[in-house]
């Protein structure tokens, strides 16, 4: 198992949590990660493990930190 903390901005805020730590199998992918959270990729515009852009299929690590950042409106 491998720990991971998830923070959540805008819009993705879940019943006003910023971040929590979740616990996942090793080898898990963001994928899986935000199907597992009930959150869908069409709802991340931005995504950052350790503050670097990634790919959803990013494997995460243990200490692994996900950002994850909604499509911003405004006119």
């Amino acid at each position: 198992m491998i720990s991971i903390e998830i923070r959540y901005f805008a819009t993705l805020r879940r019943n006003g949590l910023k971040k929590e730590v979740l616990s996942f199998k090793d080898g898990i992918s963001v994928s899986k990660v935000l199907s597992e959270i009930l959150i869908e990729e069409k709802d991340v515009a931005i995504l950052l493990v350790n503050g670097i852009k990634v790919s959803f299929d990013k494997e995460l690590k243990d200490g692994d930190i996900v950002a994850l950042f909604p499509p911003v409106g405004g006119g």
